[in-house]
């Protein structure tokens, strides 16, 4: 049961104001059970309506690395063991410049998807905005391999992303209706 741990990710994010960093992964909530990981991120960014989440454990070769939240954005790094360390960087804030990006037809409902290539050689690097109301979700490519199109299709698979009213939902659910994602303002 996640209670305790959805206790502590409340407490800990609802009053504090430096940066927090774990090593959990913030991975999807399944089966009604939220992860510290995603409530953090929830509550760094409380106008985001849409928040990252890992779908599943990052293939072989790929790692997660940590999250860091703190007030007004929240991300996380997977390292790669063939394009180096924190080649993809997750992360949320309130908004993103998008200037300069190319909007192109977007893999996931309700979010609109831009495409910047920063750079081409000797790395790739390269930014993936999807923003929505209250937010923006970015991913950060940096790639030193030969191969660029595994990882773009790694981010698309193994981010997911999930609403802050399920979000919701289920910290209420797991806490027996004790806790709130957003804590009335004025506590902390």
């Amino acid at each position: 049961m996640a209670i305790p741990l959805v206790a502590l990710a409340v407490s800990l994010a609802g009053c504090a104001s430096d940066t927090t960093t774990t090593t959990e992964m913030p991975a999807c909530p399944a089966e009604a059970d939220a992860t510290n990981g995603v409530i953090l991120m929830a509550q760094s960014v409380p106008t985001a309506t849409w928040l990252p989440c890992m779908r599943m454990q990052p293939p072989l070769g790929w790692g997660f690395h940590h999250l860091d939240a703190r007030d007004g954005i929240a991300k996380f790094f997977l390292n790669s063991d063939r394009h180096g360390q924190q080649a993809i960087e997750v992360r949320v804030e309130k908004s993103c410049d998008t200037g300069g990006a190319t909007e192109i037809n977007s893999d996931r409902e309700g979010l609109v998807r831009f495409e910047r290539v920063i750079r081409t050689t000797p790395d790739y690097v390269g930014e993936r905005y999807y923003v929505f109301d209250g937010g923006c979700i970015t991913f950060v490519f940096r790639l030193s391999g030969d191969s660029r199109g595994e990882p773009l299709a790694l981010a698309s698979q193994v981010v997911g992303v999930i609403s802050r009213d399920d979000l919701r939902d289920q910290v209420n659910e797991d806490s027996g209706g004790r806790l709130e994602l957003d804590p009335p303002s004025g506590t902390g």
